[in-house]
């Protein structure tokens, strides 16, 4: 195991528990940066597993088919401390091969290279026009509800072929999904709505099939629950994380105007713009498997049942694969970074991600040279408690 000075000894007997307070709101939590092998991890439970913080065993656990990523395996290391249930049908981010591979397989031809190149245009409309909206009200603005969360709102309810009239409810619920500041019996009435729309949707788009993700799908010999479980894992993966790295991308480059004069000089940089925001914000904070068997990892013996936190941020921040990794430079060539994670749970949507953001950071720096914070940093209100980092709100103005 390893530390450095001003981290916590860490030994078999007295576990680490992960951190949340970060230094920055663009930084790892503190207490990460000194940990990269491997740590015991004290989770909610009382269970005793491991955090890895290393960028090479990041990867390596998540390309080894011994470590799970079955729900019902698993401890958080944040959150209720409940026994988890298993992924419904058609929830596959939570199932391991060859129940993953059949749905992943299906998923890949729907979300392909070339369909995400087709959809740049349109996605490029909806930022402008979403800038045209910002501008006619005039500043102030939340930069969230005014462009950040819009843009992969409209551009997931299209690939999903939601109607434009059905929208608004549709995304309500989303939001108070993604929000984690609402009672328990508020979320689980919106997941309730959010499957029956979902159900819905999944009849009428096997009566009227369009060119969409989920009538593509329809084709397939997927059951109807299954149909409505992805549309509903598709919609909360693909609304509130895009969301969020534009809104926190924004944020950062407002506060940093040497970087961000960088970024207006060269708009052709825009590719390692996108490459280091997602390598150095990491708004994935961490993810979790579960050892299927007793595995050796960095040296250490993890027994089978342990489950092991992966520590995205801090994985990004490895020096021994990026060098200077705590600055921020968006002319970096930051490609192998793990913002979308590794082996065969990598995000189905990650060019889509990447679509979004190339349209959604060089339409607001053009549109709006003048662009600044409305309040003070660290009065941005941020995301502390939720799945996904990133910010509440994001106060702007323009002259």
């Amino acid at each position: 195991m390893t530390s450095s000075e001003g981290s916590p000894e860490v030994t078999e007997t007295a576990a680490f528990k992960l951190p949340r307070d970060r230094p920055t709101p663009f930084d790892p939590p503190a207490g990460l940066a000194g940990l990269r092998e491997i740590t015991r991890l004290s989770y909610t439970d009382g269970h005793q597993g491991w955090l890895v913080t290393g960028y090479a065993l990041v990867r390596e656990v998540m390309a080894d088919p011994r470590f799970s990523a079955r729900a019902e395996l698993q401890h958080m290391p944040f959150g209720p401390a409940g026994p988890r249930q298993p992924a419904p049908p058609g929830m596959f981010l939570s199932t391991d091969p060859p129940e993953h591979t059949r749905y992943r397989r299906l998923l890949t031809g729907e979300f392909t290279v070339r369909r995400m190149r087709l959809l740049t245009e349109r996605i490029e409309q909806i930022a402008r026009e979403h800038l045209d909206a910002m501008e006619r009200q005039g500043p102030p603005a939340d930069l969230v509800e005014s462009f950040a969360a819009p843009i992969p709102a409209v551009v997931i309810c299209e690939l999903l072929g939601v109607p434009e009239d059905e929208r608004g409810r549709f995304l309500a619920h989303a939001v108070t999904l993604t929000r984690g500041d609402r009672p328990q019996e508020e979320m689980m009435a919106a997941v309730t709505a959010m499957v029956a729309h979902m159900r819905e949707l999944v009849a009428a788009r096997r009566a009227r099939p369009g060119d969409d993700v989920l009538s593509g799908l329809t084709r397939s010999d997927l059951t109807d629950e299954e149909l409505a479980n992805i549309g509903f894992m598709l919609l909360g993966a693909g609304l509130d994380t895009t969301a969020n790295m534009i809104a926190l991308g924004a944020f950062l480059l407002l506060c940093r105007p040497d970087e961000l004069a960088v970024v207006r000089a060269d708009p052709g940089h825009t590719d390692q713009l996108v490459e280091e925001l997602l390598r150095y914000l990491a708004i994935t904070p961490f993810l979790v498997r579960t050892a299927l068997e007793d595995v050796e990892l960095g040296g250490e013996p993890v027994r089978a049942g342990e489950t092991v936190t992966l520590s995205i941020a801090s994985a990004n921040r490895d020096p021994a694969r990026f060098p200077d990794p705590d600055r921020f430079d968006p002319l970096r060539p930051a490609g192998g970074h793990v913002g979308f994670g590794h082996g065969v749970h990598q995000c189905l949507g990650q060019q889509l991600a990447r679509a979004e953001m190339r349209a959604a950071f060089p339409a607001l720096l053009a549109r709006l040279p003048s662009l600044r914070l409305a309040v003070e940093p660290e009065q941005v209100p941020l995301r502390t408690d939720t799945p996904i980092y990133g910010v509440r709100a994001l106060p702007v103005t323009w002259e």
